[in-house]
């Protein structure tokens, strides 16, 4: 469950006129701009709803959870159990280059703390990890332009256009208007897939049978700024980094929607498989080569999904990870907290 928040206190607004709008709890302005942050709760005390939602979490990361916690079962912190843990962080997808680094801080804490027990050096790596995924803790915020448009890109199978459809929910029902742009003109059943939550979420939807899709995100943009929308979300032909000119039609729709809007797209996300490992690294790389991406998606955080390449991707290529699900309801996405996350994957 999304909320609204305001990071700091702002000065007060000038008078609203009185035909204007009242605003939304927690929005704010920005000029003439309303600005919607998608709330980052404090895991302290998380709310009921949130709580649900961490349980959820831990259970997706339970597997990794439990081989890593399995490290600190003993009595000493020794090379055995820096070994053990080596080996349980590299079987979560953390990587190479992110273990070696959480490992090198974890030996220097150590040290320089005195503490001797595994269970203490349990509660070091948990702040660790924290803070190596921080940079990754961002929220998104949307208002700053009218329409934002978002561009959402991803390989087929990464649950891209399930995830426009739960962030278009969370979006209408916190009281912004959304436009969809069916985009993804490659996939048979794409148009249809994105109609159905247009459906669901009772949003309007820019599509064209067969049409191109750098026109269809051009015709998008255009209505959302003709209409007033908040929000347009753009769906993107899913695709593999690696053919090129899938990824040439990628870069084409962002020029295209340039020329509708020379801001846009205020967002391009990427959507990825919380399953494929080191892939991931390899998918956000690519696109953000491409595309210059501004946020992550990451989806089925459930059960066989091992959590540690949330840690590669904040050593290899920290974009901000907006969101990350644990399955297909529309409740099984959320914002990412990085101790939330650190907390999950270890205990």
């Amino acid at each position: 469950m999304f909320s609204f928040f305001k990071k700091k206190t702002p000065p007060p607004p000038a008078p609203l006129a009185a035909d204007a709008p009242a605003l939304p709890a927690g929005g704010s302005l920005i000029g003439s701009a309303l600005v919607i942050p998608i709330d980052i709760p404090d895991p302290a005390a998380p709310p009921p709803e949130r709580q649900k939602w961490l349980d959820k979490l831990k259970a997706g990361l339970g597997k990794t959870a439990s081989s890593i916690s399995g490290v600190f079962g003993g009595n000493v912190i020794d090379e055995a159990l820096y070994e053990d843990l080596e080996g349980a962080l590299l079987m979560s997808d953390a990587g190479v280059a992110a273990t070696e680094t959480v490992l090198a801080e974890l030996r220097r804490k150590v040290a320089a703390s005195g503490v001797t027990h595994p269970v203490a050096l349990k509660n070091i790596l948990i702040a660790t990890l924290t803070d190596l995924l921080k940079p990754l803790e961002k929220p998104l915020v949307i208002g700053q332009h009218t329409p934002t448009v978002i561009m959402v890109a991803g390989v087929n199978g990464a649950g891209k256009t399930t995830s426009i459809g739960k962030l278009t929910k969370h979006l209408s029902d916190s009281g912004a208007s959304v436009l969809l742009a069916a985009a993804d003109t490659f996939r048979a059943a794409a148009r249809e897939q994105l109609t159905v939550w247009a459906d669901r979420n009772t949003v309007e939807i820019v599509s064209q049978e067969g049409g191109d899709p750098a026109a269809v995100s051009f015709d998008a943009v255009s209505a959302g700024r003709a209409r007033g929308k908040d929000v347009v979300l753009i769906d993107t032909a899913g695709r593999l980094p690696t053919q090129l000119h899938l990824m040439e039609e990628l870069k084409k729709i962002k020029r295209v929607i340039q020329k509708a809007e020379a801001s846009a797209p205020h967002e391009v996300l990427l959507v990825i498989d919380g399953n494929t490992g080191q892939n991931a690294v390899a998918q956000v790389k690519a696109f953000d080569d491409a595309l210059g991406l501004t946020g992550l998606i990451v989806t089925k955080l459930d059960g066989t999904a091992k959590g540690g390449v949330l840690a590669a991707i904040a050593r290899e290529r920290p974009i901000p990870v907006y969101f990350i699900g644990v399955g297909e309801q529309l409740d099984e996405l959320e914002t990412f907290n990085a101790r939330e996350f650190a907390q999950a994957l270890i205990t």
